[in-house]
């Protein structure tokens, strides 16, 4: 599939509805993005003609539903360029971090450190405050910069000895910056210390080298790559992945069980404990499928001129401040903004009666927000399925909120 605006657009029935009397303008992609009709499909095709437990059963639908599972496995594996056993299914990239965050801390010792960053969602911050809490150990923080970038001249200072493991965004959900992953890695193993990537705002943007980025964790969640809702992953590093502990207890991640103890099979199987995310594992396949078939130059070009248009719109909206850097450079389609003297909320809440669909609030990114010294933004997020209407709408709608509003 090459990349055809209109060919495209006409897989995401959703994007074709009204809303309040209105085209629908979709422009809050960074929470969730529509599923195309491929995936949409394949789901019900499995759930009516597949339906079944699986690598426990030895009938033709479990042998069916296994193949069909670890075909997904394989499909996200190859997205990511890794190797398919390395790849963990989880409920969401929350579930993967949640994982991360009490399976491998349960290897430091008290004192160890855990480095995160001003840009992180809460997904990103609260689960290792959890672990700190009950290993006692250390968290620091990388600050921000003025352009809503991870400030790495910090990394001299942040860095010791004890620090165990540096984990931030790849993408942040509220600046849209890019994280210069490879100033990050230099600085863990120059420590002996792991990273992790929280993919979640990169992993729709196209396929991801995660070999090349030289990480040993890397999540991200279904939901946001035009996947079912209830499916996430979590990629780790082989050798770091069988050194963990098992995170949930139960069927399936199992070897050998007596009354008196357990052995665990190797991963992915030992992190995947209980029925999995069968059919939502599917429909993430097949997303993948939708994604690897198109013309990602293409596709990355036409988002980031979406993203220029409205970077260049924002510019000529009186009192309205980007929070995150105003340029192309090492930035994604994630756009937030503030428009001085009125709350996102209300900002919002106007633009969905003109069927413009935008998110307002702190972005599950609170430090940040302080950082910034401000409540929430007003965030747009650019999908590859996006169009120059939705962003003329969206302007459109901010003069009118200026006039609406009064101020």
């Amino acid at each position: 599939m090459s990349f055809d605006l209109a060919a495209l657009r006409a897989q995401f029935p959703i994007l074709h509805r009204d809303v309040r009397g209105a085209p629908l303008h979709y422009l809050d992609n960074a929470a969730t993005s529509h599923t195309p009709l491929a995936v949409a499909d394949a789901v019900r095709a499995h759930d009516l003609h597949h339906r079944a437990n699986v690598h426990r059963g030895v009938h033709k639908l479990a042998e069916e539903a296994t193949e069909a599972y670890e075909a997904a496995r394989g499909k996200v594996a190859r997205y990511l360029n890794v190797e398919r056993d390395d790849v963990v299914f989880t409920s969401g990239a929350t579930a993967a971090l949640n994982l991360v965050a009490q399976s491998l801390t349960s290897l430091f010792a008290v004192g160890d450190e855990i480095l995160l960053s001003e840009l992180e969602h809460h997904s990103n911050i609260v689960p290792w405050q959890l672990a700190a809490e009950r290993r006692g150990l250390t968290i620091k923080g990388i600050p921000a910069t003025p352009e809503g970038r991870l400030d790495l001249d910090a990394l001299d200072r942040l860095v010791t000895p004890r620090t165990r493991l540096i984990a931030v965004t790849h993408v942040s959900n509220v600046t849209g910056a890019v994280s210069d992953v490879a100033r990050l890695v230099a600085a863990a193993r120059a420590v002996g210390a792991h990273v992790l990537l929280d993919g979640s705002q990169r992993a729709p943007h196209g396929p991801v080298d995660v070999a090349a980025l030289g990480v040993d964790f890397y999540a991200f969640t279904g939901h946001k790559m035009f996947a079912p809702n209830g499916i996430g992953v979590l990629w780790g590093r082989r050798e770091v992945l069988a050194s963990m502990p098992p995170f949930l207890g139960g069927g399936e991640m199992i070897r050998r069980v007596t009354l008196a103890r357990s052995t665990f099979a190797d991963p992915p199987r030992r992190f995947e404990a209980g029925t999995p995310p069968i059919a939502q594992a599917v429909g993430l396949g097949a997303a993948v499928d939708f994604l690897m078939a198109l013309d990602w130059p293409a596709a990355a070009a036409h988002e980031m001129a979406l993203t220029q248009r409205l970077l260049d719109g924002l510019g000529r909206v009186r009192g309205a401040r980007v929070i995150g850097p105003t340029g192309l450079q090492q930035r994604a389609s994630v756009v937030s903004f503030d428009l001085d003297g009125i709350h996102p909320h209300d900002v919002c809440q106007l633009l969905d009666s003109r069927g413009v669909a935008l998110r307002g609030g702190h972005h599950c990114a609170q430090p940040l927000m302080d950082r910034f010294d401000l409540a929430g933004t007003t965030r747009a997020s650019i999908a590859l399925y996006n169009t120059e209407a939705d962003i003329d709408a969206l302007l459109t709608g901010l003069d009118a909120a200026r006039e609406t509003l009064g101020r």
